[in-house]
């Protein structure tokens, strides 16, 4: 393992992410230092990137979830220091964790993707906008994750309580047209794309409790669908993952609704590697162990340079 080098692993920060962060990266530091990896832990939140500079690591893993480490502001910083990173580069963190800038690159590039509007403050006229919508809608702060600040919307009281709460923690938000059916995620590798896995919850959608705390979740994978239907699930999460210029790993959620028709919904380019996880779960029915994959994303580190 001296080819790594010294690795820093960057986790926690100060996004509403912190607390899956810590966990995610608490998991990936223990496996590094399992498999022989001179590894040593590094929060932002309470250590400034000149005392990380100071102690010249030779690769720096990122499990900073959400923004100031999945944002591209962590990944021009580390450019700047001249430290090498795993995952995506600057424009791929910063378009990918923009989820309404990915919805218009997606329908330019012909990806299947919900209708959706755009809004930045509580509507008023809010039954058109329903409407046209299909009725039931999803609401979303545009750069936040973990089903964070998320909300279904049927009703015009619950429209705008929807979007007031989504705009606690983001400017502009995203109003999606609900899509019922089946909630599905690929996971990417490289250029390897990861078995299908398909959620199923009791719960409205795959929210932060289904995600993190519920016992209910169930995680089917290989998800139980056709065959030809998973490779083109496959092949639009591959387009959506390099469309958005990600790299070396990530994760590409869907929906497919009660037609069979698959849907992109987003982009996650520093995914979750806590024990509930779903990339460390695809990686497993493709006959990697959670250490191999840590490993896998290390090893991709300055491939392409910084």
């Amino acid at each position: 393992m001296s080819r790594f080098g010294r690795v820093a692993v960057l986790f926690g920060g100060t996004s509403a992410e912190r607390e899956v962060s810590l966990r995610s990266g608490t998991a990936v530091l223990n496996a590094l230092l399992q498999s022989g990896v001179d590894a040593f832990a590094f929060d932002p939140k309470s250590q400034p990137l000149a005392e990380l500079a100071a102690r010249k690591p030779d690769r720096v893993f990122i499990v900073l979830h959400g923004r100031g480490g999945e944002d591209g502001s962590m990944q021009g910083a580390l450019q700047l220091l001249g430290l090498p990173y795993t995952g995506s580069k600057v424009l791929g963190s910063a378009l990918a964790m923009d989820k309404i800038r990915c919805k218009w690159l997606f329908q330019a590039q012909g990806i299947a993707t919900a209708d959706f509007r755009v809004l930045r403050s509580v509507p008023e006229a809010t039954t058109a906008l329903l409407a046209e919508l299909g009725g039931k809608v999803m609401v979303k702060p545009a750069s936040e994750g973990s089903s964070i600040g998320m909300s279904m919307a049927d009703n015009v009281v619950a429209l705008q309580a929807a979007v007031a709460e989504a705009l606690r923690f983001d400017q502009d938000v995203l109003v999606e047209r609900w899509i019922q059916g089946r909630e599905l995620t690929v996971a990417v590798l490289g250029e390897q794309v990861l078995p299908i896995i398909e959620m199923r919850t009791p719960h409205t959608f795959y929210d932060y409790q289904a995600k993190y705390q519920a016992n209910t979740t169930e995680y089917l994978c290989p998800a139980p669908i056709d065959g030809a239907l998973a490779e083109r699930v496959q092949h639009m999460a591959w387009q959506a993952f390099t469309a958005v210029g990600a790299s070396g790993w990530g994760r590409v959620d869907f929906m497919l609704d009660q037609q069979g028709e698959p849907y992109v919904l987003e982009v996650n380019t520093v995914p979750g590697m806590t024990e509930k996880s779903l990339v460390p779960m695809a990686a497993k029915a493709a006959g990697l162990s959670f250490s191999e994959l840590v490993l896998q994303v290390l090893a991709q580190t300055g491939q392409d340079g910084l």
